[in-house]
């Protein structure tokens, strides 16, 4: 009877701080007076200039990825605090068009070794390459670049959000799960478009769909804002969908939001779209609410007014990942931390389901992909029936077998 009452008041106070934890910020200036370790995590972006969305729906956040570090950094003290660890987040974001390495050597010189890099590649490769980071554990969050898993894999850098290639073919599964194996591909003209095409095509042979027509958009649509501008699309459309064979769905690649959100409702032939519009494969959505996600959800809206985005969910995931290893091993040393991260031993939650770990031969992490409409969640791949001897989310992207990352240890 004592035991089972003091499980209950455990748990109310548990759900009483997951209701409204304590914020990071609230800590005095020098910690928790009873902290034993103290753990420094940096966040290292740029204000990159980034595509509007073509909806005016969709707002315009500058903020992505920093919310949700804050937000994983709060959850960390959360358990921190309960046995003698303190966190604290280091905020390092200069402007875009500013020299990144002093910043970062300035990190690096002060022993801060743990970094969440909001970075597009090259800026990322640029600070993975610093001598002085070699002993650093880099946690990417922003890019998808199929390279940066491959031949420009480094041995300091894991990366939290899925590649492209592991995106595709989580579209790939539900297609080929629906029997809708027919495929036309339209393409931007941008290098993310062109990257994102070029999963889909890898896509199809892996899984045995048929890319039966493929096309660049190179039109420029009439804005959204002038009274004219839904008939241009409306015209331009059907032509751009035109001719593509009988296909079974549209397949868009358009990354830098040119021309996706168009194709719906617009297309010569009456076809669901997918890719980047339409049916998208993301690592998170606000529609999604399984596995205890809408708590999620609901507290970070609660703490930042807007809606988490797949950045900052991808930034609350890094964060929290270096709350976990710390949590098991009782150290901040890197050498130590990295070990455990590359290990069997290693798990992460991530309200999917199941605990999520690094592949040893990319350090990719391993998560279930959400397939969104734009307003519902209407999958989760890996699809039923697609099978792999050790990890079923290893049929998502670049298997060990394919991988042509050489820096393993």
């Amino acid at each position: 009877m004592h035991v089972a009452k003091g499980f209950a008041f455990v748990l109310a106070a548990f759900l009483m701080c997951v209701a409204d934890p304590v914020r990071s910020d609230d800590a005095p200036p020098g910690g928790d007076a009873h902290a034993s370790l103290s753990i420094r995590i940096a966040y290292l972006g740029k204000t990159y200039v980034e595509a509007e969305p073509l909806s005016l729906i969709d707002k315009i956040y500058t903020d992505k990825g920093i919310q949700g570090a804050r937000v994983g950094i709060t959850e960390d003290n959360m358990t921190g605090r309960l046995i003698g660890q303190n966190y604290a987040l280091v905020e390092a974001i200069i402007p875009e068009g500013d020299d990144l390495e002093p910043k970062a050597l300035e990190l690096l010189k002060s022993g801060v070794s743990l970094i969440v890099a909001d970075l597009e590649p090259a800026d990322l490769l640029a600070v993975a390459d610093l001598p002085e980071a070699r002993d650093a554990i880099i946690l990417s969050i922003r890019s998808s670049d199929v390279r940066l898993r491959n031949e420009d894999c480094r041995q300091n850098v894991f990366h939290i959000p899925p590649d492209w290639a592991m995106r595709a073919d989580a579209l790939a599964q539900f297609l080929i799960w629906k029997q809708w194996r027919k495929w036309a591909l339209i393409s931007g003209e941008r290098p993310k478009d062109k990257d994102y095409a070029a999963a889909m095509r890898r896509a199809a042979v892996r899984f045995g769909g048929k890319i039966v027509g493929e096309k660049t958009y190179a039109y420029v649509a009439g804005s959204r804002r002038t009274d004219t501008g839904h008939q241009q699309i409306q015209k331009q459309m059907p032509l751009l969908t035109q001719g593509l064979g009988d296909a079974d769905v549209i397949i868009v690649a358009d990354v830098e939001e040119s021309f996706g959100d168009y194709l719906l409702f617009n297309t010569y032939e009456p076809r669901p779209v997918a890719g980047t519009h339409g049916l998208t494969a993301v690592s998170w959505h606000r529609s999604y609410e399984e596995s205890a996600a809408t708590q999620m959800q609901n507290r970070f809206e609660r703490k930042t007014g807007r809606i988490m985005t797949e950045r900052d969910y991808s930034a609350w995931l890094a964060v929290r990942t270096f709350g976990e290893a710390v949590t098991r091993t009782n150290s901040a040393e890197p050498g130590v931390l990295r070990s455990y991260l590359m290990s069997d031993k290693f798990e992460v939650a991530g309200f999917k389901s199941q605990g999520m770990n690094f592949r040893r031969w990319d350090r990719q992490l391993r998560q279930p992909i959400l397939l969104a409409g734009p307003r519902a969640l209407v999958s989760i791949s890996p699809q039923d029936g697609f099978l792999h001897p050790k990890y079923l989310t290893d049929t998502l992207g670049y298997d060990e077998p394919e991988s042509k990352c050489r820096q393993r240890n």
